[in-house]
């Protein structure tokens, strides 16, 4: 049995995921460890955000309301009934996933403008639930701190920040991996169908509503998981997390890194970290250098960082196959 073409095509599926983060892998060698960590879970938080704008056509600046749920039910959980950060994780994963297809139905029927304003509005609705009207159980501005109530679990204690990292590491490969997934199936091309000529997509027996609702689910449910990853992490959540002053942020990542690109999230997360803590060491007020930059980036790329970079990166790299293919050829 030839093993080779199939070996081949795993290695063509599977190298870009891979080498991002080899070199996600290789920014912890040389760079504080709850730097990496926070990209990780930033990009997480990102995907679902760049997967929603660049394939349905949804921009969100409600982000941080799911976000902010998954993080709280992780919170609830750990705070008041449990002490393992797994199933705190799994309770944040399901009420994601419960809130998407609670409000996705009346959301996802709506396009452009008034979309993003709704989704702006339940931000604001979440941070005043969390911080005045459950203020009894959320603690208000105060929080749920429980980091001293999670006990240690077996194989990987991501009770302790560098078995953390190793476990959000794999989490985000795997998160990765489902969003490659998506893009290559019939769903993937069906959600950029629906942003592009939804007449079509119907006129081919599609329901635009049920792909909207299905992309709005998994997105969300993505964006809940990362809060979920931030509740472990800091051992503590606070309205905070959904604060309206941070609703632009993902929107931010994503249109610095690459809107709807596989690997913008992480690109766009590593510039915005990164510059969000050199600049605000040397400005108070760092915001005003990321947005005239994000003008210039966005004015010249069009496409973000990665989006810039990619065609580049594929050219060198399939010259190079090609060019080796062709010399094996002379070889012979």
């Amino acid at each position: 049995m030839n093993r080779g073409p199939t070996l081949r095509k795993a290695w063509a599926w599977w190298w870009g995921i891979l080498l991002a983060f080899m070199l996600i892998a290789g920014m912890r060698l040389v760079l504080p460890l709850p730097f990496v960590n926070e990209i990780l879970i930033f990009s997480i938080y990102a995907i679902g955000c760049s997967f929603l704008l660049g394939k349905v056509g949804f921009i969100s600046f409600g982000q941080p309301a799911y976000l902010a749920v998954g993080a709280y039910a992780t919170a609830f959980y750990l705070f008041y009934f449990g002490t393992n950060p797994y199933i705190g994780i799994l309770w944040g994963l399901a009420a994601g996933c419960a809130a998407a297809l609670l409000v996705g139905p009346l959301f996802v029927r709506l396009r452009s403008d008034y979309f993003a304003l709704v989704n702006l509005a339940l931000a604001v609705i979440v941070f005043y639930l969390m911080q005045k009207v459950l203020a009894p159980i959320t603690k208000g501005d105060n929080g749920l701190w429980f980091l001293t109530n999670m006990t240690s679990t077996p194989v990987l204690d991501i009770t302790q920040p560098q078995q953390f990292f190793i476990f959000a590491f794999l989490v985000g490969l795997v998160v990765w991996a489902f969003y490659k997934y998506l893009d290559d199936t019939i769903f993937g091309a069906c959600c950029l169908a629906t942003k592009i000529n939804e007449d079509k997509l119907q006129f081919l027996g599609y329901s635009n509503f049920r792909i909207r609702l299905a992309a709005f689910v998994i997105a969300n449910t993505t964006t809940a998981l990362a809060g979920s990853l931030y509740a472990v992490y800091l051992g503590a959540v606070s309205p905070e997390i959904t604060a309206p002053s941070r609703t632009a942020d993902p929107v931010i990542v994503i249109l610095l890194g690459g809107v709807g690109t596989l690997y913008g999230p992480i690109v766009g997360s590593v510039a915005y970290t990164g510059m969000k803590d050199v600049i605000s060491k040397l400005i108070g007020n760092w915001e005003m250098v990321i947005g005239p930059l994000l003008v210039i980036i966005m004015l010249a790329g069009e496409k973000g960082i990665w989006g810039t970079l990619e065609p580049w990166l594929k050219n060198v790299l399939f010259r190079r196959r090609n060019t080796a293919a062709d010399d094996r050829d002379e070889a012979r």
